[in-house]
């Protein structure tokens, strides 16, 4: 998996100045465009948009302060549609406008990523692997900013606003497991990892029962396969580092990728929040069946 990825970073590298196509990354990594930008966010620690977008001004750099060229050249080069839009790209990324690169002399660098799998810690991860016919996320939702570290304040006030009247009815229609209150993200934003997008975020239950549900929020989920990784300690910190470990050590050296759906997690008793347990589920499937 590492080999195809870094494959395609060699691809990304040579097509800066012209289009990157969905459909070579697809023929070179082996899976879809979609597995491809969530697993690079993952690996990366940014969006696959956001990498391609600074190392496209990191050229750019080199381009007006050693090459001498215009700031209009280099605009149209890096494939921007007006110049004005390129200066906005480029003083945000830099802190300084285009223009301004060969008076001040100032060279900042975006270096092409290479991928590499490090196993720390020998640490064993507990999961499971489990087969799910279709089945439905019931609840109540709200689209938050993304967040990685602590606790996000916005999935509080979702929380809060549900009434017991609600949890209650929600609860009668919970009938497969964990038996209990879910946490739900999906519908993410593509620059997910600059941690400056947003997702819908939904707490309910899961349930194969057919009903109207009233006022609550649905959301269909095919039959799929599931990784389901369990964790015990400090909350939220089990959680989000068990989220980093999937991404960088199990995924890219298991038989399985992504598959798109919901991202569910369960967290139990919360009286003490040092030995919390917990649970995500991620859709898989296996690479051999593709």
């Amino acid at each position: 998996m590492l080999k195809s990825m870094n494959e395609a970073l060699d691809y990304i590298e040579s097509h800066l100045n012209d289009e990157i196509d969905d459909i070579d990354l697809e023929r070179i990594t082996g899976t879809s465009i979609y597995h491809f930008r969530r697993m690079f966010s993952f690996l990366a620690g940014m969006s696959l948009g956001e990498y391609i977008r600074n190392r496209k001004l990191s050229n750019a750099t080199f381009d007006l302060l050693q090459v001498g060229m215009s700031v209009t050249e280099t605009a149209f080069k890096y494939g921007y549609d007006s110049v004005d839009g390129f200066s906005r790209a480029f003083k945000e990324w830099s802190g300084i406008r285009p223009s301004e690169v060969k008076q001040k002399n100032m060279l900042k660098a975006f270096p092409k990523l290479s991928f590499q799998l490090t196993i720390q810690g020998g640490i064993n991860m507990d999961y499971r692997i489990e087969k799910k016919e279709p089945f439905k996320i019931v609840g109540v939702k709200k689209r938050i900013p993304i967040q990685f570290e602590g606790e996000n304040q916005e999935i509080i006030k979702l929380a809060k606003s549900i009434t017991p009247e609600q949890r209650e009815k929600l609860h009668s229609y919970a009938n497969m497991e964990p038996n209990n209150i879910v946490n739900v993200s999906y519908n993410f934003d593509d620059d997910r990892m600059e941690e400056k997008g947003s997702l819908d975020h939904m707490i309910g239950y899961l349930t194969t029962k057919e009903a109207d549900f009233d006022q609550f929020d649905v959301v269909e989920v095919p039959a799929l396969t599931w990784a389901i990784f369990s964790s015990k300690g400090a909350f939220p910190n089990i959680m989000q580092e068990t989220w980093g470990k999937i991404a960088s050590e199990w995924l890219p050296s298991s038989d399985y990728e992504l598959v798109e759906a919901p991202e569910i997690s369960f967290v139990g008793d919360l009286s003490d929040k040092n030995n919390v347990y917990s649970e995500i589920w991620i859709a898989v499937r296996n690479k051999d069946e593709i």
